[in-house]
């Protein structure tokens, strides 16, 4: 697909800077872009790749200097970045809007629902009571369990595993590979030492315009919901333990683990690597630094925990600036013994 600098213009609210006809295929970066793609520029220490790349037409923010002569179209926007990725979102759906229909072999159970332009690739699985809202894309070896909900908008790329009962919103986007809805991690302890699997009845709720990246795992709750709530966004490699809820527009970046029951705010920050434990509340607007583990409450809005186990950020930067002078301190101590040493003996 071609599209022109005026088009693009159009659809991200930009002004053109240039030649107006000129039209790309593609997408690179600004470093290594050819003619007949686009690129952007956000960052000022790339600029001096604006005078050198190929690409012909190049997104900038609107305050952007020209220093030398430049052969590139440029499209000027207040914010360079977030009009990049508007753009990129843009592409998504025209590319998903030619993507229909069903591939065989696949498995549609007769009593599946199945809304309009939507596609279901090959190898697929639509068990019994399934609904599939419209728009939405299921990628080939994707199984939905009896009774799973999938919302408008959505799409579940390849291998995605969702489990019986279990709703996904609309706009929703999950990774290949990422798995929804099974057991949580229930055992009762027994007198002999064994343990007994208590059944896991509930379901994994994720809500509009969330992010699963690939490889994550939500378990469903043992009564009740899972829930992600709206505009959450979780990154690869990621454990979500049964009865958790995360916040609307929270973050997790990856292999951080959540456990059981426990109640993540609105507007979070989770750094990688993270752990929290479980039955806790993290309040809105938290930042929890990488590689924190977490086995208290945050109850104050917007604080910052690092370390483990995890504690105010300032005053553990505080500690790792003391924890390095040390030893400095270490002889500076010795050295005021001695002198008072010196200053006693002196008085006898």
């Amino acid at each position: 697909m071609q599209f022109s600098a005026s088009q693009i213009a159009l659809l991200i609210n930009g002004k053109v800077d240039g030649n107006p006809d000129v039209a790309v295929g593609s997408f690179g970066k600004i470093e290594e872009a050819i003619n007949g793609q686009l690129a952007f520029l956000a960052n000022p220490k790339y600029e001096e790749h604006l005078y050198t790349t190929g690409a012909s037409i190049i997104i900038v923010n609107e305050t952007q200097e020209i220093k030398q002569t430049i052969n590139a179209t440029l499209i000027r926007v207040p914010d360079a970045y977030t009009a990049f990725a508007a753009l990129l979102s843009k592409y998504q759906e025209i590319v998903a809007q030619q993507m229909t229909g069903i591939q065989e072999p696949s498995y549609i159970s007769k009593n599946a629902t199945l809304g309009e332009k939507i596609f279901i690739g090959a190898f697929a699985y639509i068990g019994e009571n399934v609904k599939v809202g419209n728009n939405s894309k299921i990628f080939p070896g994707t199984f939905l369990g009896d009774n799973v909900t999938i919302g408008n908008n959505s799409v579940l790329h390849p291998g995605v595993k969702i489990y019986h009962d279990c709703v996904i919103g609309n706009n929703v986007t999950i990774h290949a590979g990422s798995v929804v809805g099974s057991d949580g991690f229930g055992f009762a302890p027994q007198a002999d030492g064994s343990f007994k699997k208590v059944p896991q009845i509930g379901n994994v709720v994720v809500e509009d315009f969330v992010e699963i990246g690939a490889n994550a795992t939500i378990d469903r709750a043992t009564i009740g919901s899972t829930f992600i709530k709206s505009g959450a966004k979780l990154d690869n490699l990621i454990q979500i333990a049964h009865n958790v809820e995360v916040g609307n527009n929270t973050v997790i970046a990856a292999q951080s683990g959540v456990s059981g029951s426990t109640k993540i705010g609105n507007n979070v920050m989770i750094g990688g690597q993270a752990g929290i434990v479980g039955h806790l509340q993290i309040a809105d607007g938290s930042k929890i630094n990488a590689q924190s583990g977490v086995t208290k409450s945050i109850k104050t809005p917007n604080s910052a925990v690092t370390g483990s186990p995890a504690f105010d950020y300032t005053s553990t930067l505080r500690s790792q600036s003391v924890s390095r002078r040390l030893p400095d301190l270490e002889k500076r101590l010795k050295e005021l013994e001695e002198m008072i040493k010196q200053l006693l003996a002196e008085k006898v």
